[in-house]
């Protein structure tokens, strides 16, 4: 089946003709004819399956034929989400997927002045996208009335409960009309997940799109052991050999991305960072340049893992290997997107093995190992530029050392000479 035999209005064919949507993914297949009936829905599907398009799509077409839609009635749906950068992402799918519709989207998140938000609501949207924090401190001081939503959907919701928005969401659960549609994403399923699910959703069409293998077929990944001091040559060396690839790094914490977008600097190679440290105006600032191919290489955090879909990534690398093994999915799902092919490297120091066993095992399948020969690894070392940079430092080192010697002589000569008189 494609797009075109679905009986969807013609602008967002259109739309989705030019943005190369043709036939609908597993979860599209499966979500749309359903939420388009106005049945709830649970679904859980990885990242990068396709899913907000899957809950867009029915949602712009309901609201463009909506004879309830008066602007001055207040917002008709509102889309949760667990991070800034996954609002904006998913504000631009329903833009550019509602192109023609005349339906208006717009989306709210903390860490930016509040007033330029305000002031768009009051203007009047049909569709709002909003992390929970930033829309329950708008709807608390009255800027946002949700009495008229009509679709509420809850996008990554296991990775807004691991955020700790679960009282949040509750509380914004009743301000909403029992009388709605409610549809429920997740990447993964638990307890806590369907706890939280079931206590929103009224008898639910349950889609799950499960591949066997959990990471992409069109991602080909791979381990390296390697020392912790000696990720960094590793690094220079795989963008070094790669100068046109687009290449991703994903590290443990913001002082880790610091410190290696800093090893990187050193060494003449041109990097940004992104993390939860930045100010909001910069990490859009790193995003835009990354996105556009601008700077080849990002440093992140996982904040950049869940649900961002930056085009065109050739490499990604785990500098570091994430703690939580699902992790490890949704960050090398940020390459070998659709159809393309991408490539994964995870450096494992030896501390890290039972983080990597976890992962293996939460894979049920072993990583391909990438083996290093000691003569390569010695090279590799050898012929980075931080090593050279290192000799040069220690150089300088030397020869102040030796100056402080002689001047030390120098003056304990005089003072000898001065005794003598």
């Amino acid at each position: 089946m494609k797009f075109e035999d679905y009986r969807i209005s013609d602008e967002i064919k259109k739309s989705l003709d030019k943005l190369g949507f043709r036939k609908p993914t597993d979860i599209q297949f499966k979500a749309i004819p359903p939420i388009m009936r106005g049945e709830d829905v649970l679904a859980i599907a990885q990242t990068g399956t396709g899913k907000t398009a899957a809950f867009a799509i029915p949602i712009l077409d309901h609201l463009q034929f909506s004879k309830n839609r008066k602007r001055e009635d207040g917002i008709k749906c509102v889309v949760m989400v667990p991070t800034r950068e996954l609002a904006i992402q998913i504000t631009e799918v329903f833009e550019e997927i509602g192109r023609g519709t005349r339906v208006k989207t717009f989306c709210v998140y903390g860490g930016v002045e509040q007033g330029p938000q305000i002031a768009k609501l009051q203007d009047g949207i049909d569709i709002l996208v909003a992390t929970p924090g930033r829309l329950f401190d708008l709807v608390s001081q009255g800027y946002i009335q949700l009495h008229r939503v009509e679709v509420l959907v809850l996008d990554e919701a296991d990775h807004m409960l691991d955020l700790g928005f679960i009282h949040d969401i509750r509380q914004l659960i009743t301000k909403l009309p029992r009388n709605r549609q409610t549809l429920f994403f997740s990447a993964t399923i638990d307890e806590k997940i369907k706890e939280l699910a079931y206590s929103l959703v009224n008898k639910p069409v349950r889609i799950q799109i499960s591949p066997k293998d959990r990471v992409s077929k069109n991602v080909d990944h791979s381990v390296m052991y390697v020392e912790m001091d000696d990720k960094r040559f590793f690094l220079e060396r795989i963008v070094n050999q790669n100068p046109d690839k687009k290449i991703l790094v994903f590290v443990r914490t913001k002082v880790r991305a610091e410190r290696v977008l800093a090893a990187m600097e050193r060494v003449g190679i041109e990097a940004l960072s992104i993390h939860g440290g930045k100010e909001q105006k910069d990490r859009l600032d790193v995003m835009k340049k990354f996105k556009k191919g601008d700077v080849k290489l990002l440093i992140a955090t996982d904040v950049s893992a869940r649900g961002i879909d930056i085009p065109n990534v050739d490499y990604v690398i785990n500098y570091d290997l994430p703690e939580q093994p699902e992790n490890y999915v949704h960050r090398v799902g940020r390459t070998g997107r659709g159809t393309a092919k991408g490539i994964a490297v995870s450096f494992c120091a030896p501390e890290e093995k039972p983080i990597l066993d976890e992962i293996q095992q939460y894979l049920t399948k072993e990583i391909k190992t990438i083996e290093v020969e000691a003569e390569d690894y010695e090279a590799t070392i050898d012929f980075s530029a931080a090593a050279k940079y290192d000799w040069k430092a220690l150089m300088k080192e030397a020869e102040q050392d030796e100056k402080e010697i002689k001047a030390a002589k120098s003056k304990k000569a005089r003072a000898k000479a001065k005794k003598k008189k």
